[in-house]
């Protein structure tokens, strides 16, 4: 019986354990970024809660245009940030990281121009078969919805996951100032936050993921949300943004 006992608690031990790596708190992640450290500088609380810079505010150093070899034309850096001309290529024309992630925090801050339109992707498979990295990676929609100058759908909306779920919340600043996201890709479990209130989230692969992305827009790409591991994306719209102070933590 004692044995039994013992099997009982180990096997209750490793469950108790495996739900809490499943589930990162949004909230305790946020609390460990350092909103005063200097524009894309890790400080040293950050880093010893493990967080790495993604861009160094100088060079594309870790990433390469999508399904090609270095930065595509349209891209340039600009006091400190990672932005795009707001001519020449659209999608084809994103930037991604080098690696792949696969479980994930991602803390970006980035800036609208008026009328402008972008977002962040992840989960990307980069395969010459595809075009545009959103037709595999799902997207932490970002949008300056009032200026824009078509209707929108509420799953467009600045802070949706797009063509997917609608933002709960509308905590943004207007464009021309800055805006911090942080994406927790914990498993199935994704979460997405603006300035420290939640956006959206979901479980992928649940029925109700599962009935938005067969009823709506992503029909027509098959392989839309098919990969748990990929490259991270900035998507380039045609419009004019601002990025800087990407960093990553691994859970």
């Amino acid at each position: 019986m004692k044995c039994n006992y013992l099997i009982y608690a180990v096997a209750a031990l490793m469950l108790a354990t495996a739900c809490g790596d499943r589930q990162a708190s949004p909230v305790k992640l946020w609390a460990e970024i350092d909103l005063s450290a200097a524009p894309n500088t890790l400080s040293a609380s950050e880093k010893a809660a493990g967080w790495q810079l993604l861009f160094d505010g100088k060079t594309f150093d870790g990433w390469h245009g999508y399904n090609m070899q270095g930065i595509p034309d349209v891209w340039a850096i600009e006091d400190g940030s990672f932005t795009m001309s707001p001519t020449g290529g659209h999608e084809s024309q994103d930037i991604i990281t080098d690696k792949t992630y696969r479980k994930f925090a991602l803390t970006v801050e980035y800036k609208l121009s008026k009328g402008s339109n972008s977002g962040v992707v992840y989960q990307v498979k980069e395969d010459p078969k595809y075009q545009f990295p959103y037709e595999t990676g799902p997207e932490f929609q970002l949008i300056d919805q009032d200026n824009w100058p078509d209707p929108l759908e509420d799953w467009q909306i600045h802070g949706a996951n797009y063509a997917m779920y609608p933002p709960k919340a509308k905590p943004y600043k207007p464009y021309g100032e800055w805006n911090r996201l942080l994406l927790v890709v914990d498993g199935n479990h994704v979460t997405q936050l603006i300035n420290g209130v939640e956006t959206a989230s979901y479980e992928k692969y649940s029925a109700d993921w599962q009935t938005r992305r067969d009823a709506g827009k992503w029909a027509q790409y098959p392989d839309y949300g098919k990969f748990d591991e990929g490259n991270i994306s900035l998507q380039n719209h045609g419009t004019k943004l601002w990025y800087r102070n990407v960093k990553i933590k691994l859970l």
